[in-house]
């Protein structure tokens, strides 16, 4: 077994104040807010989420539409496998950080080196700390994890030029009934609203119909990370249930160039083992 190198270090927030409030107090009483009127359909069986990671006051009501499925004892899930999209620095295959716990303004969330170690081991991932430094689509995510999950610890891992089978393939060794997926993305970017509405219904029809070959850059900036979602689903035969489908205009934003958010929850049939 690989050994990650001994570290004390902890990846801090890049865009507190930004994408989300600052302060620990004002950024659980936006999240709760955001979750107390998110509708609660109560997923059975729910193995993973797709959630967008733009700025809390554009996409805040879509990731809460998927967050707002954890909404069952804290200790339901012990672990959260985040996969998305990296943003700044190009990314061969798939990395993960090498820090030990991710933090941010609600408190530090330890990282699972030990099954990142295996996933090095096994030749599917690599260590990029360049990447994850300054990367968003991960990092607005963990607000609402903690706030639903309370403890639980974390594989981060940034998908870049990643074929859906590789991502997959991580997807269907870690995932385990402690488990929790959760895809970070946004769909469409800068379109009109109309023209935005239209190609994110087709990017939508594409995701419920698991069709993890048709999904571009155009589509989703995530979309790597969710084909191979898309194909984890398909081989082990999940559901995939649209919880809600809007864009930076529907939310108060600029109508000429607008942004697409998405929320979908995947569930098992079967338990998983």
């Amino acid at each position: 077994m690989i050994a990650l190198e001994p570290s004390l270090s902890t990846r801090r927030p890049a865009v507190a104040g930004s994408f989300y409030p600052r302060g620990a107090r004002e950024l659980a009483d936006t999240v709760e807010g955001l979750l107390s009127q998110a509708p609660k359909r109560g997923e059975s069986g729910l193995v993973g989420i797709v959630a967008p990671h733009a700025g809390y006051m554009f996409s805040g009501p879509v990731a809460a539409s998927a967050f707002a499925e954890l909404a069952f004892p804290k200790d339901a899930y012990e672990r959260v496998l985040l996969i998305g999209p990296a943003h700044y620095v190009p990314v061969p295959g798939i990395a993960a950080p090498s820090a030990r716990s991710f933090a941010t303004p609600l408190g530090e969330i330890a990282i699972d080196t030990h099954k990142i170690a295996a996933l090095l081991e096994a030749g599917l991932i690599n260590i990029d700390d360049y990447a994850h430094a300054p990367e968003h689509a991960l990092e607005v995510e963990l607000p609402f994890l903690q706030q639903a999950l309370g403890r639980f610890t974390l594989i981060p891992l940034l998908v870049g030029d990643a074929s859906p089978e590789e991502v997959a393939a991580i997807i269907c060794i870690v995932l385990d009934e402690r488990t929790l997926l959760v895809v970070s993305t946004d769909l469409s970017h800068y379109l009109d609203y109309v023209s935005a509405q239209a190609r994110d219904l087709a990017s939508a029809e594409v995701i419920e119909r698991l069709d993890y070959l048709r999904l571009g850059p155009d589509d989703a900036c995530g979309f790597a990370a969710l084909n191979g979602a898309l194909c984890a689903a398909r081989q082990r035969g999940w559901q995939i249930n649209r919880l809600d489908l809007r864009n930076s205009g529907d939310i108060g934003g600029d109508r000429d160039r607008v942004v697409g958010y998405g929320a979908w929850a995947f569930s098992a049939s079967t338990p998983r083992s």
